[in-house]
């Protein structure tokens, strides 16, 4: 009879040490930043890798700008004319103004087209309905004092799609840069 009381009494005690001990637990406040941050963690680095990847890729269409404005001198001078450079030529001369951004040989596309005038200039989207590329580009740098369409085109993997940049299939985003100018009188015979 006794050993029943003192069961009971002992088990009095443990819940009111259960009940003591959850009640400091839940005034205990020590690991609480752990846990927010837990909850936050998650959603604040998405955010900061998909801002830290929009500014690579504006900071890569700028590399693709200043490579088409630098290149596109070479035909407008008529060195690339005077040269003889083919497509793979020019394209070698585009990849040395391109620095560690960018699959150069195997990403970066070069369009070069000639026109009678800047009124007749039309450049087809090289993006069809379905978001792929197409493979129509052509290697025309033009005589003196015509009218010349360089167009640089890189396809940039798109890794966080959480700002939807992805403006091609296979969750890719077109960088083009192009340039358009009047071709020098680098003859001696031509006047514009």
């Amino acid at each position: 009879m006794f050993e029943n009381i003192r069961a009971k009494i002992a088990n009095g005690v443990r819940r009111l040490r259960t009940v003591g001990a959850v009640r400091r637990l839940a005034r205990q406040q020590e690991g609480s930043a752990a846990i927010e941050f837990g909850l936050v963690a998650a959603p604040f680095l998405a955010l900061v890798f998909a801002i830290l990847e929009t500014a690579i890729v504006f900071f890569a269409g700028q590399a693709l700008e200043t490579a088409v404005a630098d290149s596109a001198r070479l035909i407008m001078t008529g060195q690339a004319q005077n040269a003889n450079l083919s497509a793979a030529g020019f394209k070698n001369a585009v990849c040395g103004k391109i620095y560690g951004l960018f699959d150069c040989q195997n990403g970066v596309y070069v369009d070069v087209k000639t026109f009678s005038s800047f009124a007749s200039v039309t450049m087809p989207n090289p993006v069809d309905a379905q978001g792929n590329l197409q493979s129509n580009f052509q290697y025309q740098p033009g005589n003196a004092c015509d009218i010349v369409v360089v167009r640089l085109i890189y396809q940039w993997p798109i890794h966080v799609s959480l700002l939807n940049l992805s403006n091609m299939s296979g969750n890719n985003r077109l960088i083009m840069a192009t340039s358009a100018f009047r071709n020098e009188p680098f003859t001696t015979s031509a006047s514009c």
